[in-house]
C-alpha cells in the first residue's frame, strides 16, 4: 500500500495543497460560486538577509504543475473518505480542467517586496486551489537563487559550486535547490541527478575516505591521477595540508602530468593554507593548478577570506546555501486582489493593523523604469491593468508607505515585467532553457545600482504605485474605515 501511495505522489501533485483550499472550494461550489472570477497576486514583503533584492525562480515547475492539474480516481476516493465533501463537488473535481489566465515575472529577474510575481485570474475554485503549490515552489527556488547570488557576488568572480545535496531538506529540495542555485550564478552542483534532469554540470572528485582507503596519501593521489587525468583535483587536508597533502599532490602532479589539476582544502584557516599552497605550487612551476576551498561557507566568510588575500580559485558551498541557513524562509504570500461580476472588476483589499500587510487592490501590471542615460533601473511601478502608462513622458509615482513622497520620472524607458503564461488554461509561454535563464539573470542584475547590491544597509529600491492605483487604495481604506465606524 505504501508503495502505491508514493508512486501516486510522484505522478500527481494535485492534492499537494492545504486542506482548507478544498473545504473552501467545496463551499464555493455548494453556494453556486464555482464560476465566479477572482484575481490573486503572489508577492513577498521582505528580502531575505535584509538584502536589496531577490531573484525570481521556480516558474518552470509551477507551469508544469498547472499543465498537469487533474484529480485521479484515487484522489476522489480519498476525498470522499473524508466525509465532508458533497457528491456533486466530487463529480466537479472528477471533470476538473484548469482554465485560468496566469501572468508571471520571468525567472532570473531581480524582484522586490510588494511586486506581483505571479498573477492569476480565473474561476475562484481553480485560482484558490493552486495557492499552496505556487507558494512552495516560487518561495523555495527564489530563496535559494537569491542566497546563491549573494554568495556568488561575495566570491568576486571566483567560481561557486553548489555542494549541499546531502544537507538539503529532502530530495526535491536538493534537486530544485541545485536548479535555483544555477540560476543564481553557481557553475555546477554535487547532485548527479540535477545534471541528468536539468543539464547542470555535476562536479566533484574525492572524499577523505578515498585517501584513507590506501596505505599512503601518495598512493591515493597517484591512483586517482591515473584514473582521472582530465580532472585531477586532490583533497589535501586528510592528514596535514602543508606537511603531507601538498607535497604528495605536487609529487603526483609532476609525475603523472594530468591535463587538469587542482587541490581542495576542506578545513583549517583557508586564507593561510591557500596562500601557503599557492606558493608551494608556484615554486614548483605549477601555476596552472587551481585551489578549491570547501567548508561551511556563506557570503560573509567568503567575502572575508577574499579580502584577506586568500589564493582560492573556486568555492564549494554546501549547507548554508542549499538551506539558506541564515534565513530559511522566503515568506511569499498569495492574496485576493479583485473579483469580477458581470464583466466588471471589483477591487479587493486586505486591511491589517500591520501596515506592511496591506495589499494592493485590483488587477494590476508591473513596470520597470530604466534611466535612458545610465541604463540603470530607477524604480518599479505597479499600475492598474487598464491604466495608460506614459511612454517616455514625465509622470508621477507615489510611495505606498509614505503618502507625502512622490517622484517625477523623466527620460526613461518603461519595461513591463510580467509576461502571459496561460490563456484560459492554455500555455502560451515559450519556456527558456536553464542556460538562457542563468545568462538573463546575470544581465538583469547588471542594471541595478551597486548600492542596491550591498550586503549591509543596501539602498532601498522603490516599488511605487501609479497615481490611479494609489488613489484607489486610499479610497478603499477610507471606505473600510467608515464601515467599521458605522458597525
Amino acid at each position: 500500500m505504501l508503495s502505491s501511495i508514493n508512486e501516486n505522489v510522484v505522478r500527481n501533485n494535485t492534492l499537494l495543497t492545504d486542506f482548507y483550499e478544498l473545504t473552501m472550494a467545496n463551499g464555493y461550489f455548494e453556494l453556486g460560486k464555482q464560476n465566479e472570477i477572482a484575481y490573486f497576486d503572489m508577492f513577498f514583503r521582505k528580502v531575505p538577509d535584509e538584502g536589496g533584492f531577490a531573484i525570481m525562480a521556480g516558474l518552470e515547475q509551477l507551469i508544469k504543475y498547472m499543465m498537469n492539474l487533474k484529480f485521479t480516481e484515487e484522489d476522489i476516493s480519498f476525498l470522499k473518505s473524508k466525509g465532508c465533501f458533497s457528491d456533486a463537488f466530487l463529480e466537479y473535481l472528477r471533470n476538473f480542467k484548469f482554465e485560468c489566465d496566469v501572468w508571471a515575472i520571468p525567472e532570473g529577474t531581480p524582484v522586490f517586496p510588494g511586486e506581483p510575481l505571479v498573477t492569476v485570474r480565473g474561476p475562484i475554485i481553480q485560482a484558490q486551489l493552486i495557492e499552496t503549490f505556487l507558494l512552495l515552489t516560487i518561495n523555495h527556488q527564489t530563496l535559494i537563487a537569491t542566497k546563491t547570488n549573494r554568495i556568488v557576488r561575495a566570491a568576486q568572480g571566483r567560481s561557486v559550486m553548489e555542494f549541499g545535496t546531502r544537507r538539503a531538506q529532502g530530495s526535491s529540495a536538493a534537486m530544485l535547490g541545485a536548479r535555483a542555485a544555477y540560476i543564481g550564478g553557481a557553475v555546477g552542483t554535487a547532485c548527479t541527478m540535477a545534471e541528468r534532469e536539468f543539464g547542470i554540470p555535476a562536479l566533484g572528485t574525492m572524499a577523505h575516505s578515498w585517501v584513507q582507503t590506501f596505505d599512503s596519501e601518495y598512493e591515493a593521489f597517484s591512483k586517482f591521477a591515473e584514473l582521472y587525468p582530465d580532472n585531477c583535483v586532490l583533497l589535501v587536508d586528510t592528514y596535514d595540508v602543508i606537511k603531507s597533502g601538498m607535497p604528495n599532490a605536487i609529487r603526483v602532479f609532476k609525475e603523472k602530468k594530468p591535463s587538469k589539476m587542482g587541490v581542495r582544502i576542506d578545513s583549517g584557516d583557508m586564507t593561510y593554507l591557500s596562500r601557503i599552497a599557492r606558493k608551494m605550487l608556484d615554486d614548483e612551476g605549477l601555476q596552472d593548478c587551481s585551489i578549491v576551498a570547501s567548508n561551511s561557507f556563506d557570503e560573509y566568510i567568503i567575502r572575508g577570506v577574499v579580502n584577506e588575500g586568500a589564493c582560492i580559485d573556486s568555492f564549494g558551498v554546501g549547507e548554508r546555501l542549499i538551506t539558506a541557513k541564515s534565513q530559511p524562509v522566503f515568506g511569499g504570500v498569495y492574496k485576493m486582489a479583485a473579483i469580477e461580476k458581470d464583466g466588471k472588476i471589483i477591487p479587493k483589499i486586505k486591511v491589517s493593523e500591520n501596515p506592511e500587510k496591506l495589499t494592493n487592490p485590483g488587477y494590476k501590471k508591473l513596470y520597470r523604469i530604466v534611466d535612458k542615460n545610465t541604463g540603470k533601473a530607477l524604480a518599479d511601478v505597479i499600475a492598474l491593468a487598464d491604466e495608460k502608462v506614459p511612454e517616455g513622458e514625465p509622470f508621477e509615482i507615489f510611495d505606498p508607505e509614505h503618502i507625502w513622497k512622490r517622484k517625477l520620472m523623466e527620460n526613461y524607458e518603461c519595461q513591463e515585467l510580467q509576461v502571459r503564461i496561460f490563456d484560459k488554461g492554455n500555455l502560451v509561454y515559450d519556456m527558456p532553457s536553464l542556460e538562457d535563464i542563468k545568462a538573463f539573470c546575470k544581465d538583469e542584475i547588471e542594471i541595478l545600482w551597486s548600492e542596491i547590491k550591498r550586503f549591509e544597509n543596501p539602498h532601498r529600491y522603490y516599488v511605487d504605485l501609479s497615481s490611479e492605483l494609489w488613489h484607489l487604495k486610499q479610497n478603499l481604506l477610507s471606505k473600510h474605515s467608515r464601515v467599521n465606524k458605522e458597525e
